[in-house]
């Protein structure tokens, strides 16, 4: 685990300079847009979904040292657009028209600090700046760059991730009343769309087999489903400060939620499940995986 740690700090720290360089200064004018999306994408968070691009990226056999090969800076700035674009989400999710947060990974919303305008702003901004990063990598020979914008593209549109966030609006106030079949769609659409589409961008970027590409694109369906279920979890079982938003605001809302529909137990054990299968896909690609199953089990032991 202190091999993990020590890997997850040095790649956080290498994503946090890559968002640093794609993101206008908080003096580019006009100031109050780019502050905001500064404020918003360094608020916080582990950057989990870059360093997974990443981890994917190394399996296929891309490497940060060598300056010849440009998988692992491909890799690099994809991930950023999926922060960046991850980042978008959060924004508008927090808004008094959807989720009504006041704080996200600890600290004020972004619509607390500066209005609502400003924020809807700030997020639209931002989704157009992951399209513009991504249209300037210089993509490998299996992957034209049309193929990474339409995957991002895909991802981040009505068939997932807006459509998700429709299908949970639209069940708050329902909760046990909807369906697993219907919980697991939004939890696919929310969350395992975009951890997939980071996973696969590292793939995509170190020109991945087809047969790697799938390896990588099950095991990114299985840890976002995973993660989704923890995260439902953790709302229930622990505080705002462990948190860093507000506990217990999906059982509040009535919303749909693994513990609500299977109780903690069956949910622990469908993480569990999940994280199994996650596992499996990686067998491909033998010891060069090892990080990625590393990273799965981290996120495993969140709930413990």
């Amino acid at each position: 685990m202190l091999i993990l740690s020590k890997y997850l700090k040095a790649r956080q720290k290498l994503v946090d300079a890559e968002l640093r360089r794609q993101l206008p200064t908080a003096r580019t004018r006009p100031a109050t847009i780019h502050e905001a999306m500064r404020y918003s994408v360094f608020a916080g968070g582990k950057r989990l979904r870059p360093i997974l691009g990443l981890a994917a990226a190394e399996a296929c056999g891309a490497e940060e040292a060598k300056k010849s090969d440009t998988g692992f800076a491909n890799a690099l700035a994809l991930g950023a657009a999926v922060e960046i674009l991850h980042t978008y989400t959060l924004i508008h999710d927090d808004l008094p028209c959807m989720d009504d947060d006041d704080f996200r990974r600890g600290n004020p919303t972004c619509h607390k600090v500066y209005g609502e305008g400003i924020a809807v702003l700030a997020g639209d901004a931002l989704l157009t700046l992951a399209f513009e990063i991504v249209a300037d990598i210089r993509p490998p020979k299996r992957y034209p760059l049309a193929d990474f914008v339409r995957e991002l593209a895909d991802t981040g549109g009505s068939r997932k991730l807006i459509g998700g966030q429709v299908l949970d609006l639209e069940g708050e106030g329902q909760g046990a009343e909807i369906t697993p079949a219907q919980l697991r769609y939004i939890h696919e659409s929310k969350t395992a769309a975009l951890l997939t589409t980071a996973i696969r961008f590292g793939g995509m970027a170190a020109n991945a087999t087809p047969k790697q590409l799938e390896a990588l694109t099950v095991f990114g369906h299985s840890l976002g489903l995973a993660f989704q279920v923890i995260d439902d979890i953790l709302d229930v079982t622990q505080t705002s400060e462990k948190l860093g938003k507000s506990a217990g605001k999906d059982e509040a809302a009535g919303k749909a939620t693994y513990p609500a529909l299977f109780g903690l137990e069956k949910s622990r054990a469908e993480a569990a499940r999940l994280t199994a299968r996650a596992r499996e896909a990686l067998q491909v690609f033998g010891t060069r995986a090892e990080r990625l199953r590393e990273i799965a089990d981290y996120l495993l032991d969140r709930d413990y």
